[in-house]
């Protein structure tokens, strides 16, 4: 069973930065315009304003994955966002991307929020189908055709 702990971006560091840049390696073929100090001022500020939605994923006291939600304005209307959803490979195709999943939709219950996206690159299509296996639709492509809008619904409070 995952459990879930608050991002810390001192304890995390590393953890955090080798997941961003192979999340960024998968989508984009390298990680070279990474930005690893940008993206930790990021972490500081958005886990502060949304700390359950910026968390480790921990299986057995080992850390095996990340998840970043926030809720965000989108065409007029607040939105759930997944920023990051990570699992190592060695843990992938056995079912906690369910979980995380799981996680994912109580956040935005929690948030009153029944729409939320996220966007995923086109030639990542194990992400894809996995999201499609979820309930979620493709929405279009954004950033000249670099990402694919997705979206999904779950139910609000």
């Amino acid at each position: 069973m995952l459990t879930f702990k608050k991002l810390d971006s001192m304890e995390h560091r590393d953890e955090m930065l080798q997941f961003r840049k192979d999340a960024f390696k998968i989508s984009f073929g390298d990680a070279s315009d990474f930005d690893e100090n940008q993206y930790v001022s990021w972490i500081e500020e958005k886990s502060v304003q949304f700390p359950e939605g910026y968390v480790m994923v921990v299986e057995n006291d080992q850390i095996v994955g990340q998840l970043e939600l926030s809720i965000k304005e989108y065409k007029g209307k607040m939105i759930g966002y997944i920023h990051l959803y990570y699992l190592i490979p060695e843990q992938r195709g056995q079912c906690k991307g369910d979980e995380i999943y799981q996680y994912a939709m109580r956040y935005f219950y929690d948030h009153n929020v029944n729409e939320y996206h996220l966007r995923v690159s086109p030639s990542n299509t194990r992400a894809i189908n996995f999201y499609k296996k979820n309930g979620m639709q493709e929405v279009g492509l954004e950033l000249d055709g670099k990402v694919i809008r997705m979206k999904g619904y779950c139910c609000s409070n």
